[in-house]
């Protein structure tokens, strides 16, 4: 039986304005304007910007979809849309169920009253009764930690109380749509993996919206992905590893991706010898490094690369460390990287040039190129074991 959609969005779009008195000004006019029954102005005025434009979707029960994108991409507008915060300018929202959402750090919560009296006042926006938030605020309570701050005021938590306090009510009260944004990075590991078993437990019945730019953490929930950005929809599908891999080629080859420059080299040239940056395992190949010094040194800098998988976690770094007298300011690294062994997949390098006698770093850049490992699945590399049994009789 194919399940029901809970989450509908068609065509959805939300501006803003960039400057406060037009916005107060366009804001007036728009209520006078429905309050005698005319139409609104749908189309961009002066100083209006298309924060979120023409996202459509459908999340059925036991579906998690993830909105990634840099920072100003709309996520976090989309969300305030599909919560009610905002109104949507164009476009069809429609939602069935209980809707748990925790998008802001506070959100929701009234900062004067204490964090067993939020419970309460969420809970009863959601209609449940206090009969059936009595059944479930213990489990709430351990759930959360913060049973010796519980009669506090909400005001004095810290953030990652809130978010504790937050993620345990909106998940608790059995909600048929849970939205849950970026808050979750704030709390601690061993929260943000209980957060995460909770989320194992409630999806089967629950359509789950969920923003972050941790793309392990997409990867691991997400069964599609909506990659955004300035507002607009880069992607969207079922296919998660490509959504993220277009979420990390937009921060390659780009600038900001120089971490570390204390301005004594410049670098000319990074590349490799991988035809249309396609490795196949067991490959050899060899990334040749061209740099110039900008200032007079009396050693030859250290180079050491690392690379990282497509969630960015590092899985092997290459160390390129000569002991010669320095000749001229002009220096080309080359190092050749035998019967490479990676898992298929792709992959990114980052550089660091550092200062061999000191250990002080000198350069470093992120995703200075990248590459894709292809092969055969069932070229394992085989072990040698030996084995020894006993047998014992009773």
């Amino acid at each position: 039986m194919e399940k029901e959609v809970l989450v509908k969005v068609e065509n959805v779009s939300k501006k803003f304005t960039t400057d406060l008195k037009d916005s107060l000004k366009y804001g007036f006019s728009d209520i006078i304007k429905s309050l005698f029954g005319k139409q609104t102005s749908k189309e961009l005025r002066k100083n209006e910007f298309w924060a979120v434009q023409d996202v459509s979707f459908e999340l059925k029960r036991g579906e998690c979809i993830g909105l990634i994108g840099h920072n100003g991409a709309g996520k976090s507008s989309l969300l305030k849309v599909l919560n009610g915060l905002y109104s949507p300018d164009k476009g069809k929202i429609t939602m069935k169920g209980k809707v748990g959402a925790l998008i802001e750090l506070g959100a929701g919560f009234n900062p004067i009253l204490t964090g067993r009296e939020n419970i309460y006042n969420n809970a009863s926006i959601l209609g449940f009764s206090k009969q059936e938030v009595d059944e479930k605020m213990q489990s709430i309570i351990e759930f959360s930690e913060i049973e010796d701050f519980l009669d506090m005021p909400v005001k004095n938590y810290s953030s990652g109380m809130r978010v504790r306090l937050g993620f345990a009510i909106a998940s608790h009260l059995d909600p048929d749509i849970l939205i849950v944004d970026e808050v979750l990075a704030v709390g601690d590991l061993g929260f943000v993996l209980k957060c995460f078993k909770k989320i194992d437990q409630i999806l089967p019945n629950t359509a789950i919206i969920f923003v972050s730019h941790t793309m392990p953490m997409v990867a691991r929930i997400c069964n599609q992905i909506i990659l955004m950005d300035h507002g607009k929809v880069e992607y969207q599908g079922n296919n998660i590893s490509k959504g993220i891999e277009l979420y990390y080629n937009k921060f390659s080859n780009n600038e900001s991706n120089t971490v570390f420059d204390d301005g004594s080299v410049e670098i000319i040239s990074c590349n490799h010898n991988l035809k249309d940056n396609t490795l196949h395992r067991h490959q050899d190949y060899l990334i040749t490094l061209q740099i110039k010094l900008k200032k007079e040194l009396n050693f030859i800098p250290k180079v050491y690369f690392e690379l990282k998988d497509k969630d960015l976690r590092p899985v092997a770094g290459i160390i390129c460390e000569i002991n010669k007298e320095l000749k001229g300011n002009n220096l080309t690294y080359k190092i050749n990287v035998k019967n490479s062994l990676l898992t298929l997949g792709n992959y990114v390098m980052d550089l660091s040039l550092s200062n061999p006698l000191t250990k002080e770093p000198m350069f470093r850049q992120n995703n200075i190129f990248s590459i894709v490992c292809v092969g055969d699945r069932q070229q394992w590399v085989p072990f040698e074991l030996e084995s020894e049994l006993e047998l014992h009789q009773n």
